[in-house]
This record gives C-alpha cells, structure tokens and sequence, in this order.
C-alpha cells in the first residue's frame, strides 16, 4: 500500500517520467501525423513503408545495431567474467567506467586522429613499411568505435550477475564431478542470462538511433535511420517525417525490450 509519505517522495520521479519521457514521445507520435502544410495526414507513414531508401535504413541500422551487439558480448563476457575474480575488481571496474565521464564528441574525434590517413596506426604501418590504407569511412571503423563506446554499458550487468552467482553452487558443480567448462555453460552461463540480456538491451537499442559516429566515423557510408532522423530535422525541416522514423524506431526499441525480457526466471541467490 502507498501511503502519503511514500507518494510524496516519489512526485519527482513521476514528474520527471512525465516531463522527459511520456512528453516527448506523444510529441513525437502526433508531430509524425502532421505534414508540410500542417495538415492531419498518414501520409509519412506511407511514404515510409513504400520507399525502399526508408527499408535499407531500417535494415542498415538493426544490422550493424546487431553487429555492434555481438562484437561487445563476445569482448565483455570474458573481460566481466576475469574481473569477477580478481581481488582488485573495483580498480578494474573504475579503469572501464572511467571512459564513459569522456564527453562522447570528444571521444570521437580522438578516434578520427587515430584512424586518419596521418593518425596513430597510419603513421605506424608507414614505419613498418606496410603503407597507410584508408582506415576512417569504413564501416569497420565505424563500428570499432561504436563497440568502443557502448563496451562498458555491456560488461557492467554481465559483472554484476556473475558476481551474484553464489560460489557454492560453482563448487557443488565441481565437487559432483562436472568439468569448469561443463559448470561454466550449465551453472554460470545460465545464472547470468539475465546480465547479457540486460546488456544486450543497453547496447542494442542505442545502436539503432547512432548519428553522430555514423557521420564522423562512417562519413556517407554509413546510412541509418538515425541519419534519416537528423536530416530531416536539421537540414529538409520536415518534422514530420523525422517524427515518423522515431516512432519506428521506438517501436523497433519496444520490441527489442519485450524479446530480450527476462525478469523474475533467472535466481541468482
């Protein structure tokens, strides 16, 4: 039961809720509805579910999302899982969180000196006599940066399932007679299912709406729906439109959510 007390301390969080999260995504559904002439239309809709350059965006930006995804799991599972047993893990967690106090623009452009044609592995390779090669406007630099970025956001729930794993269950495994690899994927890949699907959700659905490496980093190779979005706001001032290809992608966002939701059937104490 909810006393007053208790309603009282929670007020901000709902005004917070309803200020910055239910505002702006109603803005967004009823600015999607509205054309040029700001006229009541469907019209965006269609627009977008009969233009095949709309479809490659939506494709482009769940495949690398996707691709982002994997890169950053098969890198963090092993990182969170050497960390959880050293003794030191706080300093080792502070080392991975301590990138993310970098503003993200700044972040970037370091990565541009470092993968440009005169950058830091350019000027490497023409030492060693292997030559520069056009590293910056790849996809795979772009998404070397992108992983970059969202890697700490991946390791931290998947560290923090692991180290709720109690250890006797890891011993009552070996004790019975199974082998570590056979307790890793019966005992502790399970009990952490919940920590990869959480950090599959903080790195995927950011994934999806990336603009600003995709210009930076990618250049005009690089297309997604977030681009699409910045666009249209930006530079055609067809919000409606831009509007449109947000509320696809929080839908896209919904739906990644409700597959990768697994609360209450993991235990982990």
């Amino acid at each position: 039961m909810i006393t007053k007390k208790h309603w009282f301390f929670s007020l901000p969080y709902y005004l917070w809720l309803a200020l910055f999260v239910v505002a702006p995504l109603v803005l967004i559904f009823y600015q999607s509805f509205q054309g040029l002439n700001g006229h009541f239309t469907v019209q965006n809709y269609v627009n977008f579910a009969e233009s095949g350059v709309y479809l490659k965006m939506t494709f482009n930006s769940v495949w690398y999302a996707f691709l982002i995804t994997v890169i950053t799991l098969i890198i963090s599972y092993p990182v969170a899982y050497i960390i959880a047993q050293f003794k030191s893990r706080d300093f080792w967690l502070a080392l991975i969180i301590m990138p993310t106090w970098i503003n993200l623009l700044l972040k970037t452009y370091a990565f541009i000196g470092i993968l440009g044609e005169n950058g830091s592995i350019n000027n490497f390779l023409r030492f060693i006599g292997v030559g520069s090669h056009q590293l910056l406007f790849t996809d795979a630099s772009f998404m070397l940066v992108a992983a970059y970025i969202e890697l700490p956001f991946m390791i931290l729930p998947i560290y923090n399932s692991i180290v709720a794993i109690r250890p006797s269950l890891i011993n009552a495994s070996l004790d019975l007679g199974a082998s570590r690899w056979q307790t890793f994927r019966r005992v502790i890949l399970p009990l952490t299912k919940n920590g990869v699907f959480a950090g599959i959700q903080a790195v995927f659905i950011p994934s999806l709406s990336l603009f600003m490496i995709t210009r930076l980093i990618g250049g005009n190779r690089v297309i997604t729906l977030g681009t699409a979005i910045e666009e249209h706001f930006l530079t055609t001032q067809n919000w409606g439109m831009g509007s449109t290809i947000g509320v696809v992608l929080v839908v896209a966002m919904l739906i990644v959510m409700l597959l990768t939701d697994d609360s209450g059937k993991g235990v982990h104490r």
